[in-house]
């Protein structure tokens, strides 16, 4: 059974940093997409960060080039995502998803397994 189980969320200051990590199990690490999503109240899911080609590339969306990095431990299969310099705006549920898939245009949508989402709260 495929789990995903987020972790490290909270509250801090503007410009301040968090990193969220993402536990999995049940399924072939190596060989799906893993991606960081968040939702604000009243708005749409976007996409944040995400792993493709096996986990030896990654893109992240504009918002938060140069902020967010997103990484991974293909041993503990977990993933990270270290925001630093965070703003209210990125005040959000942090998800973590899986999917499988390695090319990037299979990679930037219709994932299948989702975690229960971290909260990450930034106040000005």
């Amino acid at each position: 059974q495929v789990q995903l189980v987020e972790s490290g969320g909270g509250s801090v200051q503007a410009g301040g940093s968090l990193k969220l990590s993402c536990g999995t199990s049940g399924f072939d690490f190596s060989t799906h997409c893993l991606g960081w999503f968040r939702q604000s109240p009243g708005k749409e899911r976007e996409e944040v960060a995400v792993l493709f080609g096996g986990g030896g590339s990654y893109y992240t969306v504009a918002p938060v080039q140069g902020r967010f990095t997103i990484s991974h431990d293909s041993e503990k299969k977990t993933i990270y995502l270290k925001m630093d310099d965070l703003q209210p705006e990125d005040t959000a549920i942090y998800y973590c998803a899986a999917r499988p898939g390695a090319l990037y245009f299979t990679c930037r949508g219709n994932y299948q397994h989702w975690g229960q989402g971290t909260q990450v709260t930034v106040s000005s």
